[in-house]
């Protein structure tokens, strides 16, 4: 038993809770009445705290504390999925903030105080809070804490008194009477505190039971349609504080479920709303809105269209020849684009919608990723299931192909791509046209970028030593799989340097060498 919750313990929390949700997620997401019933609250918390601690796996082994409380509250953030999960998010930031404070000790004391402050925080980020969901459960979990001995009983008084809350929420909220059931978001809540407690007790439950029905249920259950607003609208937002006050006013006027989380320049934004267009504008008047995602929340009915083709399928966008062929080598329908260029709206959703009623999207580079939403929206409207799995690179794109299986329900095939993106660095070379400022110093033309996740790391003259400088950082917080994508314009041989050197300095590694005829990037890397 340990009385100290330090950066080992919090990083052991964050791949416990995220097992554990996985392994739960479809109990909770069965659940699922309120706020819509929609199926997907434990979905949506497992790829939250999934984000959160690949956030936190991301992070050198010799990170502090303070470090490792930051990156699992801003990978949260930032991976929030659905209402449950931008909550949840904010409550990882309460602790954070409170238990990640450089140089504390965490007690009894200062994990009390950690839950109540998450508390507060998380039902200031709802706008019409609602008794019987998981801030009455998370503020139970606090105060159940006051009397204990020792950070051990806190964590397992925080862990009980959730459990006893959990099974209040069903003569909370009359949806969940109705229904028989306990609330979701509030059993996920559960799990992440059961996980917590599991660490710091080092007593591990071979299970986390989640309550299939509750006592008084009706003979038959009620299955709730869903009404009120019909999409769920998304975003991070790049935002002053002080513009919050204004869009929080905007968007309640536009819809419900309202939950706004986040702080010092970002933010992630929920609401159901009728006017998705409108809730994004919103954002777009506060400032930069991005990774918009939106859902339609009605369930296809037999009055409603239905896609006009049936089948699993993956759509990849990509402009190169090379990368095109190794898509469709992969099994997926691949969607050209011209270099530097998005394709357009309407032909994209076209072949989304070709492919089938249940569709994985990889967008594969970042300017395309909110065009892939959006023509993910049109093909939900037409009664697809499609989900845009949020690649970055095509290195991310392969990696996602390499576990996809349709034989598997669909949102675990869909968690698993977007599991193996999430856990693919990437990088690539790139040619410096003008003179300009980076993260790394100033560049001048001509001159050799070696870029890893987007950002400059390392400018040179020679094409294959910063590729290998490259290859060796992205190695350096390790990795079994390197992947090498040659460009149009690479030199003759390029590869087979970089893939002698990895024999010689990293015999563990495995290579792989593709010929991907990509215009714009002499080299694409990618590290899993």
């Amino acid at each position: 038993m340990t009385e100290v919750l330090d950066g080992a313990a919090v990083r052991q929390w964050c791949r416990l809770a995220a097992e554990a949700l996985g392994r739960t997620r479809g109990e909770i997401d069965a659940l699922n009445v309120f706020p819509v019933p929609d199926g997907d609250t434990g979905t949506n918390l497992h790829l939250t705290v999934l984000a959160a601690a690949e956030a936190v796996e991301a992070l050198p082994g010799d990170a502090g504390t303070a470090d490792i409380w930051r990156a699992l509250a801003q990978g949260a953030l930032l991976g929030a999925r659905g209402n449950s999960g931008v909550i949840l998010s904010q409550v990882f930031r309460g602790l954070a903030e409170i238990m990640g404070r450089p140089g504390i000790r965490v007690d009894a004391e200062v994990f009390a105080e950690a839950l109540e402050y998450a508390s507060v925080l998380a039902r200031n980020a709802v706008e019409h809070p609602v008794e019987g969901t998981i801030l009455s459960v998370l503020q139970e979990a606090s105060t159940a804490t006051g009397t204990s001995d020792g950070l051990s009983g806190a964590a397992r008084a925080a862990a009980a008194g959730a459990r006893q809350a959990l099974r209040k929420t069903t003569g909370q909220l009359d949806v969940l009477a109705r229904s028989g059931v306990v609330d979701a978001g509030a059993a996920g809540l559960c799990v992440v505190l059961e996980a917590l407690a599991a660490v710091i007790t080092e007593e591990f439950p071979e299970r986390y039971e989640i309550p299939a029905r509750t006592h008084g249920e009706p003979a038959v259950r009620e299955e709730p349609e869903i009404t009120g607003p019909g999409y769920e609208v998304m975003y991070l937002l790049d935002a002053p504080d002080d513009a919050i006050p204004d869009l929080r006013e905007s968007l309640d006027g536009l819809g419900d479920s309202l939950v706004v989380v986040g702080g010092d320049g970002l933010w992630n934004i929920h609401v159901h709303v009728d006017d998705a267009g409108a809730a994004i504008e919103a954002g777009l008047a506060a400032g930069r809105p991005h990774r918009i995602r939106v859902t339609y929340l009605h369930t296809i009915t037999e009055d409603q269209p239905h896609a006009p083709h049936v089948g699993r399928a993956v759509v990849a966008v990509t402009a190169a020849d090379g990368l095109a062929a190794l898509f469709e080598g992969c099994g997926a329908r691949v969607v050209r684009r011209a270099s530097g260029t998005v394709p357009p709206l309407a032909v994209l959703a076209e072949a989304i919608l070709a492919a089938g009623d249940e569709v994985a999207v990889l967008p594969n580079e970042p300017e395309v990723l909110a065009l892939a939403e959006a023509a993910a929206e049109r093909a939900r409207d037409a009664g697809a299931r499609i989900a845009v799995v949020p690649t970055k690179a095509s290195v991310q794109g392969l990696a996602a192909l390499a576990v996809h299986d349709p034989l598997r329900r669909f949102a675990d095939d869909v968690i698993a791509m977007t599991r193996a993106a999430g856990a693919t660095r990437f990088g690539h070379l790139a040619i410096a046209v003008e003179e300009a400022f980076t993260s790394v110093g100033l560049c001048q033309p001509g001159d050799v970028l070696g870029l890893i996740d987007g950002d400059v790391a390392m400018i040179g003259s020679d094409l294959a030593e910063v590729a290998r400088q490259c290859v060796d950082r992205m190695l350096s917080g390790g990795g079994e799989l390197v992947t090498l994508i040659a460009g149009a314009h690479a030199p003759d041989g390029l590869a087979v340097v970089l893939e002698d050197h990895l024999r010689d300095v990293r015999p563990d590694v495995e290579v792989g060498v593709y010929d991907g005829a990509q215009e714009l990037y002499p080299l694409l890397i990618g590290v899993e």
